[in-house]
């Protein structure tokens, strides 16, 4: 089990760190965000909304004391880096980046099911 914990907070916390330097670097508008946004084609005002729900989304995956926000946390994400990889995609840029983050995304999520179901055998 201290593997698995090991595992779990790891990559959690990679993701978390990583998406809310992103929401920040999206709300104070970086100067080589905002060009991106503009290569795939989004408006402006999508760095407000994207910032901050990378910023609450960070909140909900470290928060410990609602395994349900947590999910909506690991499902917005999971939109957002599946969005992003679409889009770069769609404009023949880069995104092996978000999909790395998916797929640690996707690690983090195993490991947090593998542990609540450990706990609730051992209730």
């Amino acid at each position: 089990m201290k593997t698995n914990k090991i595992i779990f907070w790891t990559t959690t916390g990679l993701v978390a760190a990583m998406m809310a330097m992103s929401g920040v670097m999206y709300l104070t508008h970086n100067p080589q965000i905002t060009d991106g946004l503009k290569t795939l084609g989004y408006p402006a005002y999508m760095l407000y909304i994207l910032g901050i729900a990378k910023l609450l989304g960070s909140a909900g995956l470290l928060q410990t004391f609602s395994p349900k926000l947590r999910e909506w946390a690991y499902a917005g994400l999971a939109i957002t880096f599946i969005g992003a990889i679409w889009s770069h995609a769609a404009t023949a840029t880069p995104f092996a980046g978000p999909l790395v983050f998916l797929i640690v995304l996707a690690a983090s999520w195993f490991y947090n099911m593998r542990l609540q179901t450990m706990k609730a055998i051992k209730n």
